[in-house]
């Protein structure tokens, strides 16, 4: 069965709309682990767009599952990263003017730069995750720059709405899980998975935890975040 983490970024969303203190990042993590997610995502980005650091060392210090940081590879986040102390880091790519992450790293064009950054944070106790496309040249690279796991990016899947299309999507993730398995990588997965369309990746197998937001935070909004992961929950480890 797979893990669930419930990624709290749009909760800071709609904080820094206002500018004010509400709603707090922090109490929804609090919630999202009651309502039995294996685990809290953030993502600091550079431009501190929602996540701030202060949401980031409160997080860190009372989350009882575990955590998971996305971020740039940059001196910045690294520096950040070795001091908080989280038990896996996802690094992900970061364009100043998009509204969320739109694609999957290119670990083959930077690969000097991944394994410095996934060196110096394996150094300090940190785990590492490489966000990337179900592309096979990307996978064997995230094995070559020495990343523990890999999560793949299941954007191309999620906005498909043509059904050959999806299982065309389906098939380019199944490959990348076992590839990723038999270079030695653990898997996630994520991006744009909803209560609908979580149910054909889950049942794919092989994929150790997805990590979810939008769909979760929007359902809340109606049905209360415990609720809402709570269903999540129940569809992720019992497709």
């Amino acid at each position: 069965m797979a893990n669930l983490g419930v990624n709290v970024d749009h909760v800071a969303t709609v904080r820094q709309a206002r500018g004010g203190m509400e709603p707090d990042p922090v109490t929804a993590a609090a919630l999202a682990e009651l309502g039995g997610a294996d685990g809290i995502t953030i993502h600091l980005r550079e431009d501190r767009r929602h996540i701030q650091e202060r949401d980031l060392r409160l997080i860190r210090q009372t989350v009882k599952t575990k955590l998971n940081l996305e971020m740039a590879a940059t001196d910045e986040m690294v520096r950040i990263a070795l001091e908080v102390k989280p038990e896996l880091c996802t690094l992900v790519p970061e364009k100043r003017q998009e509204l969320t992450t739109e694609g999957g790293l290119d670990v083959r064009y930077n690969l000097e730069l991944m394994t410095e950054a996934i060196g110096r944070l394996q150094d300090g106790g940190i785990s590492v995750s490489l966000f990337v496309d179900p592309d096979m040249d990307q996978i064997k690279a995230s094995s070559k720059a020495g990343a523990d796991c890999i999560e793949i990016h299941t954007g191309a899947f999620a906005e498909a709405t043509e059904w050959k299309v999806q299982e065309q999507e389906l098939i380019k993730i199944e490959n990348a899980v076992k590839l990723a398995k038999k270079l030695g990588m653990g898997v996630n997965a994520g991006h744009g998975l909803n209560y609908t369309n979580i149910k054909k990746v889950a049942a794919i197998g092989g994929i150790e935890e997805f990590n979810i937001g939008h769909a979760i935070i929007s359902r809340a909004l109606f049905v209360g975040l415990e609720r809402a992961v709570r269903e999540m929950v129940e569809l992720v480890k019992y497709a």
